[in-house]
């Protein structure tokens, strides 16, 4: 690239705010390190070589999470953990128990080993405070409070136990409500965090995973008290799900979000969502991982990125990523296309 890539937080915060800053932002929530150790050319085993890859690749924060244990151990009474190679990332990969899970009755919950708030590790944020360079902040980010209830009692437990026994699920989604947010509490007030990512996947692609009045009741108090972190502090609050969510956009803006994430395409249409929601809604990610991303050219990658860039990111409110995170099956061309792309036809106001 011609011009000196250097972070500004501000144009990351105006797009998520739904304004327009000088050039659409780049956002990821995960990118591999096979993919980071591609861009550096070495190895990337530390956090100074990712902070050096999000600011060399054109990014204006690094996503950090607090390194917390909510399921110790892995092991539930029916079921084991199965674990298998991953295609996903360069690592094992864990797969949830979908029949009994760790927790399936009240003893069993009474009995539960809980992390303490003092047990959880934020130092990362700490270093990271230390190296980020100027105009860097950090993305304090973790999520699933819905998630990891459905996961410690198993997916049919959790299902079972919405009809018969309401009051396990209302128990273990506030105790892990209140964990989580108090995660999300401490997070906001660390040096450098300029915004906060709720992450929890709530959706196939063909609708959502439980009734909405299941969220309504037992997620989405939650967000909002998440929200109202980030409103006190005024700084962006971004969100993640994976699918189908029409039928609870309007709760999610109910909660307070000010950016989603990643619209899968297969799930939802992007250009029907900016009609709807822009100028409301910042709108991040969409790139094709079924195919563009992972089996198509950098060509068709460079194509697909700037069509998105064309018809959302007009006015401001859009962000460029992938249409869920950068596993290490995505060619490392398609990944530096896609960076590329955006740095060179992203630039306001849009050719």
């Amino acid at each position: 690239m011609s011009r000196k890539i250097t972070p500004n937080f501000q144009r990351l915060r105006t797009a998520l705010f739904c304004g327009q800053p000088d050039r659409v932002p780049l956002v990821e929530l995960a990118i591999d390190p096979s993919i980071r150790e591609a861009f550096l050319g070495r190895p990337a085993v530390d956090l100074k070589a990712e902070i050096e890859f999000y600011t060399r690749a054109g990014y204006d924060a690094i996503k950090i999470s607090p390194i917390v244990d909510i399921n110790p151990g892995r092991r539930e009474p029916g079921e084991s953990w199965r674990t298998t190679d991953s295609l996903e990332f360069s690592r094992g990969r864990v797969w949830a128990p979908q029949g009994a899970g760790m927790i399936t009755t009240t003893r069993e919950l009474e009995s539960y080993r809980w992390p303490r708030p003092e047990e959880i590790d934020y130092s990362r944020f700490e270093e990271a405070a230390k190296l980020l360079p100027q105009g860097m902040k950090i993305i304090g980010q973790y999520g699933d409070i819905f998630t990891w209830a459905w996961t410690l009692m198993g997916f049919e437990t959790f299902s079972f136990a919405l009809v018969d026994n309401p009051q396990l699920v209302e128990q273990v989604m506030n105790i892990l409500g209140e964990l989580i947010t108090g995660m999300f509490a401490t997070m906001a007030d660390l040096p450098q965090v300029g915004a906060l990512w709720y992450t929890d996947d709530l959706a196939f692609k063909t609708g959502l995973l439980v009734s909405p009045k299941v969220l309504r009741a037992h997620l989405f108090p939650w967000m909002k008290k998440i929200s109202k972190l980030c409103i006190d502090r005024d700084i962006p609050f971004m969100y993640h799900s994976d699918g189908k969510l029409d039928q609870v956009m309007d709760d999610l803006l109910d909660c307070g979000i000010n950016a989603l994430h990643p619209i899968e395409p297969q799930a939802m249409d992007i250009r029907e969502l900016n009609r709807k929601y822009g100028g409301r809604l910042c709108l991040i990610g969409n790139l094709d991982l079924e195919y563009t991303l992972t089996r198509g050219t950098p060509q068709e990658v460079e194509m697909e990125t700037r069509a998105l860039i064309r018809d959302v990111g007009p006015g401001g409110g859009y962000c460029v990523s992938s249409s869920n995170s950068i596993p290490s099956y995505v060619p490392f061309a398609n990944y530096r296309a896609m960076v590329q792309t955006a740095l060179r036809f992203g630039r306001y106001p849009l050719a």
